[in-house]
Parts: structure tokens; sequence; C-alpha cells
């Protein structure tokens, strides 16, 4: 056990030498591999980022229902009692003077709300279907907007609806380009790794007249490319800290433009240490795919001199 450490540390001693002797090489590669990285990355941070927003809106449609400001109190009665029936699951009154306050506070417009001289807004009733089909919305929305007394019917939650359908679309578009960029990833680790088997092919061959067995032998570009894999990750973590610090502003001030104090997340622990695991991953399995391939072509080479 204790051997079998010892040539692991030296393994990964000796490749830490040759990442440091090659150091513009070596930031080159990481870089390249950050941008690989940080693409598909950026879109998964960005997709968690609307699923919040999405998440802070109601869980369930709704339908609001507003009144005709001439609606008779014979009217009103009516529509409470259809309210009441077994296909409303719970309705909600909002008179008029509530929903003008709860206007003003959420937008700010105090100043322009105490200028009117009567209520704009209609009384309204929120109304939440036992059905959340979306046929049965619909049906439900039309029959109530023929009630007599309401001036309109507007289904609540129906942009939402579509933002879930765009972000599950989106999360199948990160998995699609998480397995691009990952074999992107093997490719360029691959052919680093390639480069370093050639430059020390003469080694190779004196490794195998004293014995050395593959596995020895490649051990050190394995360590390789897991950590050129590593500093990928670290590289795309820059980059997509670069880009979250440019863009937090922007995406700040539209928020508040729209009375929302959402700002954007940086991801936690977990999300990190996933993203390094899986570059150093593929940083390793393009390593070993490469120096395997390399090593045969050498012993074919030997054998046919």
């Amino acid at each position: 056990m204790i051997g079998w450490l010892r040539h692991h540390k030296h393994a990964l001693a000796a490749a830490l030498r040759r990442l440091g002797a090659q150091a513009l090489a070596t930031c080159l590669t990481a870089l390249a591999m950050g941008v690989a990285i940080s693409l598909p990355s950026g879109l998964y941070l960005g997709l968690e980022n609307l699923s919040r927003v999405a998440g802070e809106l109601p869980a369930q449609p709704e339908i609001s229902l507003f009144l005709d400001t001439g609606a008779s109190a014979g009217q009103k009665q009516a529509i409470a009692a259809r309210l009441r029936q077994p296909d409303i699951a719970q309705a909600r009154f909002v008179p008029k003077d509530e929903a003008l306050a709860a206007l003003s506070a959420s937008q700010d417009l105090t100043d322009i709300t105490a200028g009117l001289m009567e209520n704009p807004l209609p009384d309204a009733w929120v109304v939440r279907p036992r059905d959340a089909s979306r046929a049965s919305l619909v049906q439900l929305s039309g029959s109530l907007g023929k009630l007599s007394g309401v001036a309109d019917t507007h289904l609540d939650s129906q942009w939402a609806e579509r933002l879930q359908a765009a972000l599950a679309i989106g999360r199948t578009v990160v998995w699609v380009l998480g397995g691009l960029f990952a074999i992107a990833l093997i490719a360029i680790s691959g052919n680093a790794i390639r480069a370093q088997v050639l430059a020390r092919r003469d080694e190779i061959l004196v490794s195998r007249l004293i014995g050395a067995t593959d596995r020895h032998i490649r051990r050190p570009f394995l360590y390789l490319g897991a950590l050129q894999g590593l500093f990928g990750g670290l590289a795309a973590g820059g980059v997509l800290a670069v880009a979250g610090t440019i863009l937090r502003e922007p995406v700040e001030h539209l928020a508040t433009l729209y009375g929302s104090t959402f700002h954007l997340l940086p991801p936690d622990g977990a999300e990190i240490a996933a993203v390094l695991g899986l570059s150093a991953l593929f940083g390793w399995l393009g390593a070993w795919l490469s120096v395997t391939r390399s090593l045969h072509r050498v012993e074919t080479a030997r054998w046919n001199h």
C-alpha cells in the first residue's frame, strides 16, 4: 500500500513539474477548456435563476373576474353563489379600494393615485379552480365570463406555464450542450496529452526496455490530464465570475424597473464541486484515451523496427 501511494505521489509530482515547465501552454489549454465549460455552465446558472423567478409565481393557475362598475347587488350575489360551486377550490373577493392600495404600494405609484378623482379599478374575484388542466381552465374562464355583471376575465399564470415549458426546453439544451462540450473537453485534453507522449517517445521506449508496465507509464499522463481539466474548471469559474460581475448591475436595474428585488445568485458549493469534478474527470478520460492509443502506436513502431 505504501509503495502504491509512493508511485502515485511521484506521478502527481511529475505531472505538476511538466505543467510548470510549460506554463504558457498550460494556461492556454486551461483557458480553452474554461471557455468550453463556461458555456453550458453559464446557461445552467441562467436557467436556475429563471427557475427561482418562476418558483415565486402562483403554484396553481388562477382566474381573475373583473366586475362591471354598474353591476347590481343581485348580480354580485349571483356571481358569489356561482363561485361557491364544487368546481371552484377557492374564491377571494378583492374590493377596488384594496386593489388600488396594493397597486400603489407595489409599483410606487402613490403620487399618481393620490391625484385621482375616483378609483378607476373595478371590484374583482380571484378564483382558483379545482381542476387545473388547460382545457378545464379555458372552459371555466369562458363560462364565468358570460355571467351577468362580469366585465372581463383573465386567466392568470398562463405566461408562467409558458415559462416553465421554456425552462424545460432550456434544461434539455443544457444537457445536449453539456454532452457536446464534454466531448470537446476530452478532445482538448487528449490532444494536449498526445503531444506530451510524442515528445517523450524515446523516454517511453527506454522505460519499456527496463520493464515498465503500461500502467506505470500511463499514470503521470493521467494525472496531467486530470490537472488540466481541473485548471479548466477553475478557468471556467473565473469566466463566469467576470460575466456575473458585468451582468449583475444591468439585471438588478431591470428588476427594479419591474418593482422586483431579484438579483443573480452565484453557484453554490455543490455546483462548483460538480463542475470541478466533472472537468477533472473528462480531462482524465481524454488523457487515458490519448495515452493508450499513443502507447499502442509506440509499441507498434518499436516492433516494426
